[in-house]
């Protein structure tokens, strides 16, 4: 690829509409000073210099999917509560509709309180409530989902999973066979308690930590052969057309089924300055799903998917995607 085609490849993003259906939780931050420990117990005590609520989970998604120009449209449920009226008061600050949100009063809305002193993570308290979504909350997030498909362009379906509930076997059945219809590829950042529910999705991305948990194998993330194994288990277990690992400082595995071939790459990490891998998985799946929709090879998809994962790494926090940035480093690195 030539410098004008990623520029074109990047202008593209700018007409997607991107589906998001997860798991959606407020990032809250304290941000502070650290001077002395606590006399009381060994711990340090934070003097408060600011407070923040951001938009966490899928909902980071949606942020990195609006960062590099489409249009992402939210399908989850929150709490009928204070967390949930901040969540949709953020949606609305960034410019994003909230039609598909589904309140309930069954459940709260996921929280995840970080404190941070002198730019690092002390503690993370998490207020959720990670059951099942009741039969209610189940057809009211159907019912929203059936009709942002039949009314709107969708150009990619992701399943941001965080296993808070949300998603189900049964949703992730009703969605595959939608898209199905439709002829929309769908995505997926799994987590473990749905990991073999996701059949016959587009691209399937978990991380070492998840693919050894979700095939129970141990993998050697430096040795091409175990990848290779564990990409062939997955595809026989979900038939998916692309395999994407994460493999942290190791880089990215991806594995591509092509006229009945495989065609797979190791791409090497970047040396950062790594601050913060919070969030880091959400801007990998969001670059890969509109890298997909644009119709990109698997290589240059991985290849631009890892270093924007990589960038969002050296901020503090969880932040989505600089376009630009990614954009350029992308340039320099590949023309």
């Amino acid at each position: 690829m030539q410098k004008s085609d990623y520029t074109n490849l990047f202008d593209s993003f700018n007409n997607l509409n991107v589906l998001i259906i997860g798991d959606v939780m407020v990032d809250s931050y304290i941000w502070g000073q650290v001077n002395r420990i606590s006399p009381e117990a060994p711990v340090p005590i934070v003097a408060v210099k600011q407070r923040e609520n951001r938009l966490g989970g899928a909902a980071n998604v949606a942020l990195n999917i609006k960062a590099l120009g489409a249009r992402p449209i939210l399908c989850s449920v929150v709490g009928d509560d204070q967390k949930g009226a901040e969540f949709t008061g953020l949606l609305e600050a960034e410019g994003m509709e909230s039609s598909g949100i589904v309140k309930s009063n069954e459940r709260i809305t996921t929280t995840k309180f970080r404190v941070i002193g002198n730019k690092m993570q002390l503690l993370r308290v998490d207020e959720e409530d990670d059951k099942e979504l009741s039969s209610t909350e189940f057809q009211a997030l159907v019912s929203c989902f059936d009709k942002l498909v039949s009314k709107e362009k969708i150009d990619v379906i992701i399943f941001q999973d965080y296993d808070k509930g949300v998603i189900s076997a049964e949703l992730i059945d009703h969605v595959v066979a939608a898209t199905n219809d439709r002829n929309i590829p769908v995505t997926v950042d799994p987590k473990k308690k749905n990991f073999g529910d996701y059949k016959g999705v587009s691209l399937f991305k978990p991380n070492l930590k998840e693919l050894r948990e979700g095939l129970n194998l141990s993998v050697d993330p430096t040795i091409a052969n175990d990848l290779n194994h564990a990409a062939d288990n997955l595809r026989q277990l979900l038939q998916s057309e692309i395999v994407l690992i994460t493999l942290s400082e190791h880089g990215i595995y991806v594995d591509r089924k092509i006229n009945g071939k495989h065609e797979y790459h190791m791409l090497p990490s970047h040396v950062r300055a790594v601050s913060d891998v919070s969030g880091a998985g959400d801007t990998v799946i969001s670059v890969a799903s509109v890298c997909l929709a644009s119709g990109i090879g698997s290589e240059e998809l991985a290849f631009i998917a890892n270093l924007a994962g990589g960038q969002v790494c050296e901020k503090v926090g969880v932040v989505p995607v600089d376009k630009m940035r990614l954009m350029e480093e992308v340039i320099r690195l590949r023309c």
